[in-house]
C-alpha cells in the first residue's frame, strides 16, 4: 500500500490575487477575533513577502512573524502599520 505524505494547509499559497487577499481580510474582520485578523494579516503579508513588509513597516521580520501569527498580540499601532504598508485603509460602516 502506498503512503501518502500530507503538508501542512498554507493558506497564504492560496492566495493568489489582490482580491482573494481582500476577501479574506473582510471575511476575517467580520468574525470579529483580534487574534484571527491578526493572523489573517500574516497569512497576507506571507503571500506577498514577509521582507518587504518588513522593510514598509521598519519592524524585524521575527517581530512580524511573532505579532501576526494569531498567538501574538500585537500592539494597534502595529496592526496599523501592517494595514497601511499592505496598501489598505479600515473604515468604520454600521452594523446591518
Amino acid at each position: 500500500m502506498k503512503a501518502f505524505k500530507l503538508r501542512p494547509w498554507d493558506s497564504a499559497e492560496h492566495l493568489k490575487t489582490e482580491e482573494e487577499m481582500v476577501l479574506y481580510l473582510e471575511a476575517c474582520l467580520e468574525e470579529g477575533d483580534a487574534a484571527l485578523i491578526a493572523h489573517a494579516l500574516g497569512v497576507i503579508a506571507k503571500a506577498r513577502g514577509m521582507t518587504q513588509l518588513a522593510r514598509d513597516t521598519g519592524l524585524s521580520r521575527e517581530s512580524l512573524y511573532k505579532a501576526l501569527s494569531g498567538e501574538g498580540n500585537p500592539e494597534f499601532a502595529t496592526v496599523m502599520k501592517v494595514i497601511k504598508a499592505l496598501g489598505y485603509r479600515l473604515h468604520a460602516a454600521p452594523q446591518a
